[in-house]
């Protein structure tokens, strides 16, 4: 399934819009250094579908490119780095 997420600076998430619905990963940036990963959100009519941990991913790839370290806050985020742990290294302190 080709989805397209985006990374909406203003209000601090990252998006993908599927079937006029959209499923989210919010963040706060608590520093210069830190994204927050803290809410996942997708539609019950989108779940199931893997749209969640492409998101996750999609943020945690841009936290490596721009060199951020990551607070998986979020329960969904946390385990999705468990079952990945090619970005346990992104993980803060």
């Amino acid at each position: 399934m080709g989805i397209e997420i985006r990374h909406d600076e203003e209000q601090q998430r990252f998006v993908a819009e599927v079937d006029g619905a959209e499923a989210v990963v919010q963040y706060r940036q608590p520093d210069e250094h830190t994204l927050d990963l803290y809410r996942t959100y997708t539609p019950d009519a989108l779940r199931g579908r893997g749209i969640a941990g492409r998101i996750v991913e999609a943020a945690l790839e841009h936290a490596q490119a721009v060199g951020l370290r990551v607070v998986p806050t979020c329960p969904y985020v946390a385990r999705f780095i468990e079952k990945h742990p090619e970005y346990q290294e992104l993980v803060a302190d």
